[in-house]
């Protein structure tokens, strides 16, 4: 098990070098000069030149990548906001809890919704049930996610004024950002469980238990549900994932002012500090979280295990 724990913490190690990377080499490449942005139509060439300097774009690639990588992973800096002119780091972690509160509430009532679909449809599959809630969930997975939140600040908040439109000043600018989240969220969610258990259902050890005459309820709680977990596991980790990495639109619609907005905002205004730290932010955040799923799949799957300590044992009897 330990080395299956520490294979896939190398390949993190790996993944976010590579991310690294990835980031700088596009925005390097990228067209068009960030000082003349700052500076508008109204600046002049040699103002333009002397702040193209002054940020160090005059360099060459090497050497900015260099100095890139360093500060990254020796100093753990990203730099200072070319237009908000505040740490990059610093102002990630002010904007870091809007965008957790609302995904976390989205991923919890999700779940919360989605599992008990899921499981009412699997144990009535071809019944009306299963049909009602399998057609009412692909109708929401369908449904454009910006449409979607559009149309809830017309309704809720232009209309019906129940809620605010935008900002962060209550518990109640909270719902329409959550509310539009979950609409997706609990049709994937059932989706993938129903599907689970159905694939559990058709299982030898499912017939036994009842060939046994364990009630139904027994059955669902202590077989059916823990095997029918492992795939959504997988899918739970890149939910929570996309809590932060996919928080851009949202934030954007319902001005809030998170981490999504504040890498928007980077990539409007061309602020390279900005969008290399958030980009590396959200690339590390996912990729701790994938390593998080896969150590509680291989810790809920005995066939990991069992796989990684006979490969152990193999090893111990070659040595002596």
């Amino acid at each position: 098990m330990w080395r299956y724990i520490l294979k896939r913490i190398v390949w993190m190690l790996v993944a976010i070098v590579g991310v690294a990377f990835v980031i700088f080499t596009i925005l390097y490449f990228t067209p068009g000069n960030p000082a003349e942005l700052m500076l508008g139509e109204s600046a002049t060439d040699e103002e333009i030149s002397a702040l193209y300097s002054q940020l160090g774009l005059d360099q060459p690639y090497i050497i900015q990548l260099g100095k890139f990588m360093y500060d990254t992973f020796i100093r753990f800096d990203f730099g200072i906001s070319w237009l908000y002119k505040v740490n990059v780091f610093d102002e990630l972690m002010t904007r870091l809890p809007r965008t957790v509160v609302i995904g976390l509430a989205t991923m919890i009532l999700t779940m919360i919704i989605g599992f008990p679909l899921g499981i009412l449809a699997a144990r009535h599959q071809g019944k009306w049930q299963d049909y009602g809630i399998i057609g009412i969930c692909m109708l929401f997975v369908s449904l454009p996610g910006l449409w979607l939140a559009i149309e809830c600040v017309v309704i809720f908040s232009l209309n019906l004024k129940w809620l605010p439109s935008n900002g962060i000043g209550s518990f109640a600018h909270y719902i329409l950002p959550v509310m539009t989240g979950i609409f997706a969220g609990v049709a994937s969610n059932a989706r993938q469980i129903r599907s689970s258990m159905l694939e559990t259902i058709r299982a030898d050890f499912i017939t036994t238990a009842r060939a046994k005459g364990q009630k139904e309820g027994v059955i669902v709680r202590r077989h059916m549900l823990p095997n029918a977990m492992m795939p959504v596991i997988t899918m739970l980790g890149g939910m929570f994932s996309h809590i932060v990495a996919g928080s851009t639109i949202t934030e954007k619609i319902f001005g809030i002012p998170g981490v999504g907005l504040y890498l928007l905002n980077g990539i409007t205004y061309r602020d390279y500090p900005v969008v290399r730290g958030c980009t590396m932010f959200l690339g590390v955040f996912s990729v701790v979280v994938m390593l998080l799923t896969d150590l509680c799949y291989a810790w809920l799957d005995p066939r990991i295990k069992a796989q990684y300590a006979a490969q152990g044992a193999i090893g111990l009897r070659r040595k002596v």
